[in-house]
């Protein structure tokens, strides 16, 4: 297999480099993406690197991390590779772990694999508690809109992918910010790509972060809500219509309606001082509690429907064995086996 590095680059010169140079011990070929960095990190490349093996692109505006990571992928892809890994510019990423990374895309069992800094309990302690809590948090949101729930850490950016699920993946609407990873794992659900987290420590050395987590917070809140009604509307109703799809539409109903009874009702009889009878408490309660259990099967049914057979296997197959120029033989032929 063909493998190729997406290294984006913005604000971080002193690293680069030396990325580069790891990651040339390892690909086939290593793309370069300036993100119009002020630190004309392209340029600082270009001298370092004279070979074919390294390509510098160039956004002519800033488009984040995102922008600048699809700018390589869209590259790599045109170019032919099988595999490939994105790595940051910063040197946060440890080249121990491409081994790791590639593995399972190499033997079929994964389309997607992703750094998981929260694997093991020694790696957490070595995260500031900031950043632990707030990616935690997060990624609670990219669970439930993704549906992809096991997986953690959707932020981390040490990521390889396969090339048939990259080609199925619609690049022109991924978000081009920080929220490129959990968006792309959104994505990457409608397509039913197999991902696969591996556990890695993290990594921090003098560089600086450009992502803060807890300023992120309400723009993550508001792109994981979206993808996932997205996810919903495109999983459970035009695509396949299931039990979870009856449990949740029910579940919503039920809950909405006794939620909703029961607020008007408890304010009519706050206002005119009136108790209750138990029978309208009971049809306020009733469809609460249903609705509840019910979204509770939901909750269970999609926590169950994690995709789990790779688009490797599914969209490419090795050429079918010619067994005889006659059809009808050959049919029979496959019969019997």
């Amino acid at each position: 297999m063909r493998l190729a590095a997406v290294i984006p680059c913005y604000r971080c010169s002193r690293h680069a480099a030396e990325v580069v140079s790891a990651a040339l011990d390892a690909f086939d070929h290593v793309f370069v993406i300036d993100d119009c960095c002020p630190e004309r990190t392209g340029d600082l490349i270009e001298k370092s690197f004279a070979s074919q093996l390294v390509t510098v692109l160039r956004n002519p505006e800033n488009q984040g991390v995102g922008g600048a990571t699809i700018a390589g992928y869209r590259a790599a892809l045109k170019a032919g590779y099988d595999i490939i890994i994105k790595m940051d510019g910063d040197g946060q990423m440890d080249p121990e772990f491409i081994p790791a990374l590639l593995a399972p895309i190499v033997s079929g069992e994964a389309d997607y694999t992703k750094g998981n800094r929260f694997y093991r309990k020694r790696d957490m302690k070595r995260m500031p508690v900031t950043r632990l809590m707030g990616n935690s948090f997060l990624s609670l949101l990219n669970k439930a809109s993704s549906g992809y729930w096991n997986v953690m850490d959707p932020t981390n950016g040490f990521t390889a992918l396969g090339r048939i699920a990259a080609r199925e993946v619609e690049w022109s609407k991924v978000s081009k910010r920080y929220f490129f990873e959990s968006d792309l794992l959104f994505r990457l659900n409608i397509a039913r790509a197999v991902v696969q987290d591996v556990p890695m420590p993290a990594r921090y050395g003098t560089e600086n972060s450009n992502l803060r987590v807890f300023r992120a917070i309400p723009t993550f809140l508001m792109g994981h809500l979206r993808n996932g009604i997205r996810r919903f509307f495109y999983t459970y109703i035009l695509r396949d219509f299931s039990v979870g799809t009856v449990h949740t539409i029910g579940g919503l109903i039920l809950f909405v309606f006794g939620l909703t009874f029961g607020t008007i009702t408890w304010w009519h009889s706050a206002v005119s001082g009136q108790d209750t009878s138990v029978g309208t408490v009971m049809i306020a309660m009733l469809p609460i509690i249903l609705g509840f259990q019910l979204l509770l099967n939901a909750l269970a049914f999609d926590i169950a429907n994690v995709p789990t057979r790779p688009l490797q296997r599914i969209l490419s197959s090795p050429p079918r064995r010619r067994v005889t120029d006659n059809p009808q033989l050959e049919l029979k032929d496959w019969r019997r086996r």
